[in-house]
């Protein structure tokens, strides 16, 4: 017996014995070190500045060596002192050569078993598996990391931890393949925000990787002579132009590679999964029993092609600061609006989607704070650079009234739509509730659920007869806010999604006298709730 609990050596035991992680995994390392060493040690050996070139190489020969052979060696002990095992009560996971680790989870508390493998581990047949609880401890408690075990073992694990019996029925309506992938819903990755960004990173890119060969100077001097001829404005929006180009570009390959081999299905027993990836594999599972709900997400680019997202409003999607391969709640990536509504509704459960049911509309005066919010967001900079162009120069002054004149309107268009999205609805089951115009967002949230309900009102909303009503859950984003609705409006739709949870907040509201007896006059003459 070794010092961690388990075995000195030998093959890996049946069920709830002791295992080791897979013996491939410092090959692994090593092949990632190489890289890393390879891609560090190119631009170093150029860059050392006054070396020859040979005893340059030779410097970072040795240091490579050094990396990666070090590195394995670390890999091998912690392969020597990692063992796991997953009894009928708890996975125990013991680690660590002079500060010993022994992490354990209770098997009934376990939500999710996330498997992932880049292009290198898939080759080697290798995944590493996320077990946790769904718990958001603010560190690692609530997840053990196997790195790296056989993707057939990873597959054993998934599917012995996550097994329960099957509270729904099943349904062939809903059970199954859910949504699989559909070449054509890459017309959506340029126009989504990824794009505008990558196109930036690449800009950046380009002039730091000019920066490490020492030829960011010549870099810039030949853009410059390409414009020699050009003025100025003309000049940056071409720049503009070539960076969205290849933004676009890098879009419609990172969509490729996140989204590839697409699949979301519904698994025996009530487990949603989803798998993608077309280099790096993703597994996802969901258990059915803590989603509370679906949103689907429509970013501007993406709205106006008439497409959407679907993400997962459940518990325990915990989101680690070392994952790098998209999001956890994603259900869909952006495709048809119809497609999404369908995939929303067999996720539910649903025969129809209540992210599409009607919604009440909010009254005129939350569409004109929002149209004073986006004009001060345009005119109060105009302003203040009016102020300094008539201090300092004229040419602040062209810029301000140029940019007024062409942002003024975009504000007003916008804040129009943000107004147009705004809306509630009881569908059921459900609470909806949408909002936003750059994103918009509408969320179907189980009024089983709702654990609270926060009510704002500022002194503006006030005045206007508006207040804010935001449901509280313990899953997804923990709050799903209704901004702006009427104050009868609102206390009515929290009222009637959750009965009883806002009463005794509130106090019915009572009609004037009148030359009734005082035995037969009502208690309450109106049912239009108002907050006490």
């Amino acid at each position: 017996m070794s010092a961690d609990g388990g075995p000195d050596a030998g093959e890996p035991g049946g069920p709830g014995q002791w295992r080791r992680l897979d013996p491939r995994t410092p090959v692994a390392t090593a092949a990632v070190l190489c890289g890393v060493a390879t891609g560090a040690g190119l631009p170093l050996t150029v860059g050392i500045a006054g070396t020859p070139l040979a005893h340059a190489v030779v410097w970072v020969v040795a240091g490579a060596l050094l990396l990666v052979l070090g590195g394995t060696a670390a890999d091998l002990v912690r392969l020597r002192r990692t063992r796991y095992r997953d009894g009928p009560e708890r996975v125990d996971l013991h680690t660590g050569l002079l500060l010993l680790k022994r992490r354990s989870l209770a098997r009934e508390r376990i939500r999710s078993v996330d498997l992932t493998a880049n292009p290198l581990q898939r080759v080697l047949g290798l995944v590493k598996v996320r077990i946790g609880t769904g718990e958001s401890t603010g560190g690692t408690e609530s997840t053990l990391e196997l790195d790296l075990v056989a993707r057939a073992e990873g597959e054993r694990l998934r599917r012995e931890l996550l097994v329960r019996t099957a509270t729904v029925p099943g349904d062939p309506h809903h059970d199954g393949a859910l949504a699989v992938l559909d070449p054509r819903w890459i017309r959506y990755a340029p126009v989504s925000f990824v794009a505008p960004a990558l196109g930036g990173a690449a800009a950046g890119a380009l002039l730091q990787v000019s920066e490490w060969f020492g030829a960011q100077g010549e870099v810039i001097h030949w853009i410059g002579d390409r414009f020699q001829d050009v003025s100025l404005p003309w000049t940056v929006l071409a720049l503009v132009l070539v960076a969205t180009a290849a933004g676009a570009l890098g879009a419609l390959g990172l969509w490729v590679e996140m989204w590839g081999n697409y699949r979301l299905e519904r698994e025996p027993g009530g487990t949603l999964r989803v798998r993608r990836g077309l280099l790096t594999a993703r597994s996802v599972s969901i258990e059915e029993r803590r989603l509370r709900g679906v949103e689907l997400v429509e970013p501007l680019g993406v709205r106006l092609c008439g497409a959407a997202r679907v993400d997962a409003v459940a518990t325990g999607l915990v989101e680690n600061d070392d994952d790098r391969h998209g999001d956890l709640k994603n259900l869909l990536p952006a495709a048809e609006r119809r497609t999404a509504d369908r995939v929303a509704a067999q996720v539910l459960r649903e025969t129809e989607p209540p992210t599409s049911a009607p919604l009440a509309a909010h009254p005129r005066a939350a569409g004109t704070r929002r149209l004073r919010w986006a004009l001060a967001a345009v005119l109060l900079p105009a302003a203040v650079l009016a102020a300094l162009g008539a201090l300092l120069t004229p040419g602040l002054l062209y810029v301000a009234a140029g940019g007024a004149a062409v942002l003024a309107p975009l504000a007003v268009l916008l804040a129009r739509d943000a107004y147009r999205s705004l809306g509630h609805a009881v569908s059921g089951p459900y609470l909806v509730a949408r909002s936003g115009t750059v994103r918009r967002s509408t969320v179907a949230l189980r009024r089983s659920g709702v654990i609270g309900w926060t009510v704002k009102q500022s002194y503006v909303q006030r005045r206007a007869g508006l207040l804010t009503v935001t449901a509280t859950t313990a899953a997804g984003a923990g709050a799903y806010t209704v901004p702006d609705a009427g104050v009868d409006q609102g206390l009515a739709f929290a009222a009637e999604a959750v009965p009883g949870l806002l009463a005794p907040f509130l106090e019915p509201a009572h009609a004037p006298d009148t030359p009734t007896r005082e035995a037969d006059r009502p208690d309450t003459t109106e049912a239009r709730p108002t907050l006490g």
